[in-house]
């Protein structure tokens, strides 16, 4: 546990939608007191006149490459990034190499993780279709969630075995969070792109090979799965419209069984931008046209869809570069920049600060049953984000900070930018500067 005491002066502080103008003390890795006027001595002073006080972003899904992949990333490198942009924790999806199928491998990664990472953090066991006594053996107060690919992915992990599939819903004691493309739609929409195209397919043509259909296909079977046996079952990544009515919004997300995430790139892009960005957007599932894109937004506002994510999942410039449509892999890293994009929309009058914080923070603690995260109070771990709302910049090589050292947002100027970020207790950014002695703590779960 981290020692020492930070008090925060003067900002703006949005928690539990509502904003109150005060003072925030942090001691020994806990938020002490919050909002108003506290006059106490303090190991460090945070002048936050002008600025926003936030929860630390809680983002449910990133892919960091390690072990197995690390010339894209490692845990380390892309958590100093997450912090850079206010991500304070995340959990780290299992298709590593090797793939992370049994517990022996999944505490490796925690390892890993104890030793390296400057952001709080958490690793979901992996599914296949032969690890089902491994996968149920996963501690629930421990791991974020069992994640099933219910379409293409890396390695051993498609789930595409419906007497497993259906076993690991009624068996896993935790959170069962889930890739949804359907694997037969895909092959048929591919098989009519050679024919059509040959050898030459164009990166325009991805949402119509991983189409609105497959994903509505593979999410219903899922919610299908879940109301059969009770699940606890959390869909990633959402990107059309077809899908956003699985999904409940007459109850409360506490009370809610079934649950729904949509990301920022596909809040951001449609299918015009492959023209310009070509690969550096191709992601699974696809960007696809702006009437998908434009119905995400008000489902995510109804409550429809209950957070926001990244799916960050970073390839090198020269993997991307490819030609060979089948060969270019899908992935864009984002974790950076999420809240950055998320403010954009604010500004253009879309979604309110007090939404971005209820979906980037609250209700990834809330869905995920995270312990003493996600919020202001007295009493929480302090996960805390200092953001000036005045600072300009524009996206550029020598300012990213992923480990590939791209992305899709070069030469985009945003208004706002994170100063400090506080993870539990500790201040691991500050100056535009990572302290990369600070190191997260292993998230646990009140389940």
């Amino acid at each position: 546990m981290a020692g020492g005491s930070i008090l925060i002066k003067g900002g703006m502080i949005v928690n539990r939608g509502q904003r109150e103008e005060g003072d925030l003390l942090i001691r020994d890795g806990f938020i002490e007191r919050v909002g108003g006027t506290i006059d106490v001595a303090a190991d460090r002073e945070i002048n936050a006149d002008g600025c926003l006080v936030l929860p630390g972003i809680v983002d449910d899904q990133v892919h960091f490459r390690e072990p197995g992949l690390t010339h894209k990333a490692t845990i380390a490198s892309e958590a100093r990034a997450a912090v850079a942009g206010g991500t304070t924790s995340f959990m780290e999806m299992p298709n590593t190499k090797p793939n992370t199928l049994n517990q022996l491998l999944l505490e490796e990664k925690y390892r890993i993780g104890a030793a390296g990472s400057v952001a709080n953090y958490s690793f979901y066991m992996g599914a296949s279709n032969d690890n089902l006594d491994e996968a149920i053996r996963t501690d629930p107060q421990t791991v974020c969630g069992l994640k099933i690919f219910m379409g293409s992915s890396t390695g051993n992990m498609l789930v595409d075995n419906e007497k497993t599939l259906d076993a690991l819903f009624a068996q896993s004691p935790l959170l069962i969070a889930t890739h949804c493309e359907d694997e037969a739609t895909i092959r048929h929409n591919a098989a009519r792109a050679r024919e059509k195209y040959g050898t030459d397919i164009p990166v325009r043509e991805h949402p119509n090979i991983r189409s609105a259909e497959g994903c509505l296909r593979s999410s219903s079977l899922a919610v299908a799965l879940a109301k059969r046996h009770n699940t606890r079952l959390h869909i990633l990544h959402i990107s059309t419209a077809d899908e956003v009515g699985l999904f409940r919004n007459d109850i409360p997300l506490e009370e809610k069984r079934i649950t729904a995430e949509v990301c920022v790139h596909h809040l951001t892009f449609n299918a015009d931008d492959y023209a310009r960005l070509g690969n550096k957007i191709k992601c699974n599932p696809a960007i696809k046209s702006e009437h998908h894109r434009a119905a995400l937004l008000p489902a995510l506002l109804d409550d429809h869809f209950d957070v926001i994510a990244t799916d960050h999942a970073p390839h090198t410039a020269a993997e991307k570069a490819q030609r060979d449509y089948f060969a270019a892999p899908g992935g864009l890293p984002l974790v950076q920049h999420s809240l950055d994009m998320m403010m954009r929309l604010e500004q253009a009058g879309q979604i309110s600060l007090e939404r971005i914080v209820e979906k980037m923070c609250h209700a990834p603690a809330m869905c995920f049953q995270i312990d003493r995260r996600g919020y202001l109070d007295a009493g929480m771990w302090a996960d805390v984000v200092v953001y000036d709302p005045r600072t300009e910049w524009t996206v550029a090589p020598d300012n990213i900070r992923y480990h590939v050292g791209w992305s899709p947002l070069e030469g985009q100027t945003f208004r706002g930018r994170v100063r400090e970020t506080i993870v539990s207790g500790r201040l691991a950014y500050a100056a535009g500067r990572v302290d990369e002695s600070v190191r997260g703590e292993r998230l646990t779960f009140r389940r």
